[in-house]
């Protein structure tokens, strides 16, 4: 079945929008890879069933990869796929564009 054509920044932002999804390929990139329990104590502010649910978009999309390595207890790791380190320069670009509006408007960055 053949998907009705949309606009491509919609598409785009369809992967890469909400709340967590830049900051998790933001930390992703940052550190090459992350286990899961690292990714809840970076980001403060999500709730277990949240970054679940956001790093199975980002695994659907693509844009992430999960790596289960078979041992007790099971470790979990994610990284960047390909896909996702092209969007690197695109976030990069947005996070200098939002530090700069920030200081326009004297609002304090937490830092990402």
């Amino acid at each position: 079945m053949e998907e009705k054509a949309i606009c491509a920044v919609d598409f785009a932002f369809r992967r890469i929008g909400g709340k967590y999804k830049g900051r998790i390929l933001w930390y992703l990139h940052e550190r090459e890879t992350l286990r899961y329990g690292e990714l809840n104590k970076t980001i403060k502010d999500i709730t277990t069933k949240m970054l679940t649910q956001t790093l199975r978009e980002l695994e659907a999309d693509q844009l992430i990869v999960r790596k289960v390595h078979q041992v007790v207890p099971p470790k979990v790791e994610y990284s960047l796929s390909e896909t996702g380190k092209e969007l690197i320069p695109f976030i990069t670009y947005l996070n200098a564009w939002g530090t700069k509006q920030m200081q326009k408007e004297n609002i304090a960055e937490i830092g990402c």
